[in-house]
């Protein structure tokens, strides 16, 4: 179930994302270099001079490819075929992303760079950059999307008598009396939902592996009734198959008004078996490390499930909800918190794109803004395990509150993204930390994972002051400033980890967030974000450092059937309409 927020993955196809644990991921998580602006202080872009320009650095350029040599002709046709569903998925988020017509949209942008920022964004609001419009007269991003209606107030909302309103899966619309109904999504969106149903089940006919291609049938069923969590169940139990596809309303991270709306998304994955062997041993420690955790017993008395598992995998597409601003790294769901109590969570890792990023942004920011002497401690191997980790870490902890009444998600509403996706990024350096202590890891490089996961936070802060994965990241960033687990050196501008007090500051920010997840206490968590999920001055001209160092703030995509070479393994255009 989607961790209202967009960690929820979010993205936690961060998800998400994972912004988090590269401090980001996950997901499910870029922005500016500049400090964020609200998108209601932002210029009109005309005054600007040309935005989308000045703005072209800010992605890097990626092609999404994998080695696909090992699949026959029936494997690959069904890659098409989910890429094909995939890219339905599109269309579906456009609709929840932009109440209006995309065309007439595109059509306003007075030139080319716009129009293709406009379109990387799924409307006129700069993802990477605290929402800033990208046309004239174009307003804030309205919080709610297009979930609700544009003059429903929250006040309204709460006192509306409708059972499933708080669904992931229903629309709030209002009825000829202008009174509030709900809308099941498979009713709302019926025409693409039953294209991208189709095409599921036509990849299911050419699946080899039968459990993936159960799977595949029981999604497209459940994109035509909303009904998840068997399919949920039926993707835990899947553990053959070299290809996997993550697609539906997702995450949550699109409704900043409640935290309640999953958005579509489709990701294609094909496994790399020999680092899935290397990755599997790990879920095994889960029910250790949760007893373990920094926080008092009644916080952690649930059991993770038994059956989570890690993989590692490629990423071939990226569509709708999962492609739009902060790219994820890292996959962990389901976000059911029934499936996650009965069957743990898979987490995903999706190395080719984890690569991308360090390399392209993490390094460049490594070299300008860490310690000299802590630069080499910048490592690709503590990223990798700071974002696995980070993605296990969702699965400890609580989900429902102890008062009895409901979720945590449910509890904390539009800050329960946040706080789970800093949960995550806290108890995943928790985890490297135990596991090196038991000798599972090596001791002697704990050192890199702690200065890797700062320069993750330094990276993932970019994404702005909207993004669920940057508020936990401010939150933690100022939490451990607070507590001197890092030093700024003020003539160079360079940061320096303290080992020891960064293992005592983060035991701490564990304790702090899971009380407030088991607790439930929603005033606490806007207290909390209030005061330390911001960008200060300080920092805000650190970063701007970036933006001069001409540092990419996240990546783009070249993808597709072209770029995979299987264009010619496509369902005709018959087929899928």
């Amino acid at each position: 179930m989607p961790i209202p927020s967009r960690l929820r993955a979010h993205r936690r196809l961060l998800v998400a994302c994972l912004l988090a644990a590269l401090a980001a991921a996950t997901t499910g998580c870029q922005r500016d270099a500049a400090p964020a602006a609200s998108a209601e202080g932002a210029a009109p872009p005309a005054a600007q001079g040309s935005y989308a320009r000045q703005h072209a650095g800010d992605y890097a350029t990626v092609p999404l490819k994998a080695d696909l040599s090992a699949f026959d002709e029936n494997g690959k046709r069904m890659i098409a075929l989910l890429v094909q569903a995939s890219e339905v998925m599109n269309d579906l988020y456009w609709q929840q992303s932009w109440d209006g017509d995309r065309a007439a949209l595109l059509a306003r942008a007075p030139d080319a760079a716009t129009r293709d920022l406009v379109a990387l964004n799924f409307g006129p609001w700069d993802r990477l950059n605290a929402d800033t419009p990208l046309l004239p007269g174009i307003g804030p991003r309205p919080a709610g999307s297009t979930f609700y209606p544009a003059d429903m107030t929250k006040a309204e909302f709460e006192a509306a008598n409708l059972p499933d309103k708080t669904s992931w899966y229903t629309l709030l619309r209002r009825d000829d009396a202008g009174k509030l109904v709900t809308v099941p999504y498979h009713v709302a969106y019926k025409a693409d939902l039953e294209r991208a149903a189709a095409l599921l089940r036509e990849a299911a006919a050419a699946s080899a592996d039968k459990s993936f291609a159960n799977y595949l049938s029981m999604r497209a069923d459940a994109l035509l009734s909303d009904d998840f969590q068997p399919s949920d169940l039926a993707w835990m139990d899947m553990k053959s198959n070299p290809v996997d596809i993550v697609i539906g309303p997702i995450e949550t991270y699109e409704d900043q008004l409640f935290g309640y709306k999953a958005a579509y998304e489709g990701v294609v994955l094909v496994k790399d078996q020999a680092w899935s062997a290397k990755l599997a041993r790990f879920a095994a420690f889960l029910p250790e490390l949760q007893r373990g955790l920094p926080v008092a017993d009644k916080y952690k008395a649930e059991t993770p499930g038994s059956d989570a598992d890690l993989n590692a995998y490629a990423a071939v597409y990226y569509g709708g909800n999962a492609n739009v601003g902060a790219k994820t790294i890292a996959i962990n769901l389901p976000n059911d918190e029934q499936v996650q109590l009965r069957k743990g969570t898979r987490r995903l890792q999706l190395e080719n794109v984890m690569q991308a990023k360090f390399d392209a942004i993490m390094v460049p920011i490594a070299r300008q803004l860490i310690a000299q002497d802590q630069v080499a401690n910048v490592t690709f191997d503590a990223f990798f395990q700071n974002t696995m980790f980070h993605e296990v870490a969702h699965g400890l902890g609580i989900k429902n509150t102890l008062d009895g009444k409901g979720t945590v998600s449910e509890a904390l509403k539009d800050y329960a993204s946040s706080f789970e996706e800093g949960k995550a990024d806290v108890l995943g350096l928790y985890m490297v930390d135990a596991l090196a202590n038991k000798g599972e890891l090596d001791k002697s490089k704990l050192l890199d994972n702690y200065v890797t996961f700062l320069a993750g936070i330094l990276r993932s802060v970019r994404f702005g002051a909207t993004d669920a994965h940057a508020k936990a990241n401010m939150l933690r960033f100022n939490f451990f400033a607070e507590r001197g687990a890092f030093a700024r050196d003020p003539r160079s501008g360079r940061y320096r980890v303290d080992f020891d007090k960064m293992h005592v500051a983060m035991n701490a920010l564990g304790e702090k967030l899971l009380t407030v997840q088991g607790d439930g206490d929603y005033a606490q968590a806007r207290q909390l974000t209030d005061t330390l999920g911001v960008i200060g001055p300080e920092l805000a001209g650190d970063l701007k450092k970036l933006d001069g160092a001409g540092i990419p703030v996240d990546i783009r995509f070249e993808q597709g059937l072209e770029t995979l070479g299987l264009s010619q393994y496509a369902a005709p255009p018959a087929a899928r309409e």
